[in-house]
């Protein structure tokens, strides 16, 4: 198990406070109502998890892959409610819960950290004003202050994050892939805080993460390196087969760096003499999904100031029993990123094809379990209707 200082120790309490000593927050990536109402999602908050993250893919396996919410929908169904109604209703409740938990950290930290998350419908991803429209939705229905809504990291999404900042609205940017996205996300937060500057409205209650993917990239450049290495001559092979394991971190440690540029600016230090607070980059996406890679690969080699990282449960666990928590370790090795990076231009190896792909391929994966849960409640809805007769 691992102590504060990243040797054996006393469990995942002690490897949580490590990073949160590091200035990194860890942020749970699952919710459900059954950890909500057992005391368990309190009991990991009790233990220095700061905050928790949903998307239509956790809400769509946890209300289809067990009955902890048949009675809530069994209900809503036979008072005649829509199934987008349904779907809000059960959504709702549980963000509040899990806000309500969390909101001693987000009142111990100011307004910092304590958040929960919930996500804009996919379907919207590439519709800028409905975006917009969508965010003030969610926020209306949940009435929760330390809720944050996730806009998507697509050109569409750019414009819709300014604005809800501009609105004074807490906004986690999602399915960031790109550093050049990234950068895009940083400008358009930064405008819109200078937006209320030069309104005469105050800056210091916001808060906003832009939530960088780490592990699908490399699962997909490593099917790409595989493709091409397939068809190469054995030294080009090996050089293609030696970036295994390394486009996605290098990835995450250039757009830290990035963020550190940014955030160390003059024109960030003039809206931060105001009160504002920095973007906070989110590791998202950081359970290995390569079994030959070390499962805590992508949560060792990224912890640094001022950042989150989402866990999985499965994440928390593996960092309770055997994690090494070195502090500033994303700003360690940033120049072999950087020779990463040289090494996939030289060898043909595309970065924007890459992000693209995840980007596109993220969507559309939140789309396809939005469209099976809406399916799934709207069976029971008609299983209500009928008396279970079709």
């Amino acid at each position: 198990m691992t102590d504060r200082t990243g040797g054996a120790g006393k469990g995942a309490r002690d490897a949580i406070l490590a990073l949160l000593d590091a200035g990194q927050s860890v942020w749970l990536d699952y919710i459900h109502r059954e950890i909500l109402t057992s005391g368990e999602f309190r009991r990991l908050v009790e233990g220095g998890v700061r905050g928790v993250t949903s998307n239509p893919t956790i809400f769509e396996k946890a209300i289809t892959g067990s009955h902890v919410y048949d009675d809530q929908l069994s209900r809503l169904a036979a008072e005649g409610r829509s199934t987008t109604e349904i779907y809000e209703a059960v959504v709702v409740d549980d963000i509040r819960a899990a806000a309500d938990t969390l909101r001693p950290a987000y009142d111990a930290t100011g307004g910092a950290d304590g958040f929960v998350s919930v996500e804009v419908s996919p379907l919207l991803a590439h519709d800028t004003e409905r975006t917009i429209q969508e965010v003030r939705r969610w926020n209306g229905l949940i009435t929760r202050p330390n809720v944050m809504v996730k806009i998507p990291g697509t050109v569409e999404g750019f414009p819709a994050i300014e604005e809800m900042i501009a609105e004074g609205r807490h906004i986690n940017i999602t399915l960031l892939f790109s550093i050049e996205a990234y950068r895009r996300v940083q400008e358009a937060y930064l405008r819109g805080l200078e937006r209320r500057v030069a309104a005469g409205q105050p800056v210091h209650q916001i808060a906003s993460v832009a939530s960088f993917f780490v592990s699908r990239i490399d699962t997909e450049a490593d099917k790409r390196i595989e493709a091409r290495a397939a068809a190469a001559p054995p030294q080009q092979a090996e050089a293609l087969r030696s970036l295994h394991g390394k486009i996605a971190v290098a990835n995450a440690k250039l757009a830290y760096r990035l963020y550190q540029e940014t955030f160390g600016s003059a024109r960030w230090k003039a809206l931060a003499s105001r009160g504002a607070r920095v973007q906070r980059p989110l590791w998202a996406s950081t359970s290995t999904k390569n079994p030959a890679y070390p499962d805590l690969l992508y949560v060792e080699t990224l912890v640094g100031r001022d950042t989150i990282n989402t866990l999985p449960p499965q994440t928390i666990e593996a960092l309770r029993d055997h994690g090494r928590v070195v502090p500033d370790a994303v700003t360690q090795g940033v120049d072999e990123a950087e020779r990463v990076f040289a090494q996939m231009k030289e060898l043909g190896l595309s970065i924007d094809a890459v992000t693209q792909a995840v980007l596109d391929a993220g969507v559309r994966s939140f789309a396809d379990s939005l469209d099976q849960l809406m399916k799934a409640i709207s069976s029971r809805r008609q299983d209500v209707t009928t008396g279970g007769r079709r």
